[in-house]
């Protein structure tokens, strides 16, 4: 729903005073977005992933169980949430209006297997 003439100019007057209070936060503002945060996400998701693999080679190198088994942690965690912020990142963006029916988007339920076939043998047999 696009915005009213009224509301419009009330946010390029909140636009202006924003600018004109605090120029250098309201260009860092501006400047990013939220495929950027999930960017330097990943970027330091990724950082730690090295880690842990130095973590993991550390602890097979020298014995010492506690070392590798959380190096091979820190690997998880961060291959997990890089992961998910890439998703994040390349993902179509969420454009769900506040407030919404959500129940007006779900997906039917589907009926269970056992369920399924028995309707379809009562119907073989109600055919013959």
């Amino acid at each position: 729903m696009p915005l009213s003439d009224h509301e419009q100019r009330l946010l390029e007057q909140i636009e202006r005073a924003l600018y004109a209070e605090d120029p250098k936060f309201a260009s860092t503002v501006s400047s990013t977005d939220l495929r950027t945060h999930a960017r330097r996400r990943v970027r330091r998701s990724l950082v730690l992933l090295v880690l842990g693999m130095v973590a993991l080679l550390a602890g097979v190198m020298v014995p010492s169980i506690p070392v590798g088994v959380a190096g091979f942690c820190i690997m998880l965690a961060a291959a997990g949430f890089a992961v998910s912020q890439y998703k994040r990142m390349a993902g179509r963006p969420d454009l769900r209006v506040a407030g919404s029916d959500r129940s007006a988007r779900r997906k039917p339920r589907r009926v269970p297997l056992l369920q399924r076939m028995e309707e379809r043998f009562r119907r073989r047999f109600d055919e013959r």
